[in-house]
């Protein structure tokens, strides 16, 4: 999950993340770092979500316990 928290940083463009962290709190979330976040999980976890998925994530483990689940489907 580190390497993940890692990504998401780097799209939002902040130092780190913390997995409890609200997704949405952060100023840069909007429909371009949506947009990256959906392209990264799909080049990098061959998961494909849209962006209602993510509505449904309210902090960065939500959005990866998503990631985990498709990922096992």
């Amino acid at each position: 999950m580190d390497i993940f928290l890692q990504k998401i940083a780097q799209i939002l463009e902040v130092d780190s993340i913390n997995a409890d962290d609200d997704l949405k709190s952060f100023s840069q979330w909007d429909s371009l770092a949506v947009l990256s976040v959906i392209a990264m999980l799909d080049a990098d976890y061959g998961v494909n979500l849209r962006a209602t998925d993510l509505q449904q994530a309210q902090s960065a483990s939500a959005l990866w316990s998503i990631v985990q689940t498709r990922k096992a489907a």
